[in-house]
């Protein structure tokens, strides 16, 4: 019988922790371990190859640190080096431990939701660029159209605690307007960033009555209780306390003050070098 290891949910910042608050709630039994790459936060704006290096270095120190299970909160990891991960490293590093990340499941529900077939896709410039969204969802469902903006200042707006203020309407209502006016037919949008669940309020508010949003904390929370369930030997490796920890590469009191914007609840925070 292997040690058991808590969950550990990757980000390269802050957005993952909107992820986490959701499999917690519906996951709450299991140990957590938070990592946000804060130190060399945007990833967005990186290439495939040092995302990829990134990623790779915050995964393996996951694992050294007793995990089994990895969750990429992270749309641009996600994108950019999961895949990488999965099929070239993980073989070597322990074919036992799994990566997973949280573009798969939002895609999956896509085609029960959209009736037109007609699906947005709203995320950063890197996620958009990188077009892993459309591709995922041209191969398991070739039917669909889909359309993509990217939304270059909601992260900034979110981090800086602007998201509630009359001036944020204004680059939300931009972006909205941006991707209505590619397709108007769109009748579902993927909120392609785990930022953006903070700006729902403010999304509704500018897209048509009946167009249905797709938040990935819920559906990654409920993927992962499925996952759990089809994998028992996986299941049987993760820690079930109740417990949560946080650590950053950057410094912790700054870290503390930003995620208190997304993370409900207490927050006992280290400081970690990768």
């Amino acid at each position: 019988m292997k040690e058991t290891g808590p969950i550990a949910v990757f980000d390269s910042g802050y957005g993952g922790l909107t992820v986490l608050n959701k499999i917690r709630q519906h996951l709450p039994q299991y140990d957590y371990i938070y990592l946000g790459d804060n130190a060399r936060t945007p990833y967005g704006t990186r290439s495939f190859e040092v995302v990829y290096e990134y990623t790779l270095e915050a995964v393996k120190k996951l694992f050294d640190m007793g995990a089994h299970l990895v969750i990429l909160a992270c749309n641009t990891a996600s994108a950019k080096a999961l895949r990488n991960i999965q099929q070239k490293d993980l073989p070597s590093i322990d074919p036992d431990k799994r990566v997973l990340g949280v573009i798969r499941p939002s895609v999956e529900v896509v085609d029960k939701l959209s009736n037109s077939k007609h699906v947005g896709v709203l995320g950063t410039v890197g996620t958009i660029q990188s077009k892993s969204y459309s591709m995922e969802i041209n191969k398991l469902f070739p039917e669909i159209k889909v359309s993509q903006e990217a939304c270059p200042m909601w992260v900034p707006l979110v981090e800086n605690n602007e998201f509630k203020n009359n001036g944020a309407d204004y680059f939300v209502k931009q972006s909205i307007d941006g991707i209505l006016d590619q397709d108007t037919n769109i009748d579902t949008i993927i909120l392609g960033c785990t930022h953006y669940p903070l700006l729902i309020d403010k999304i509704r508010k500018y897209l048509p009555t009946g167009v249905n949003i797709i938040e990935q904390g819920d559906i990654v929370g409920e993927s992962l209780k499925d996952y759990l369930r089809r994998h028992p030997e996986m299941e049987q490796n993760c820690s079930k306390n109740g417990s949560v920890s946080f650590y950053t590469t950057e410094q912790v009191s700054k870290f503390k003050q930003t995620a208190g914007i997304f993370f409900e609840g207490q927050l006992n925070v280290e400081h970690m070098v990768l």
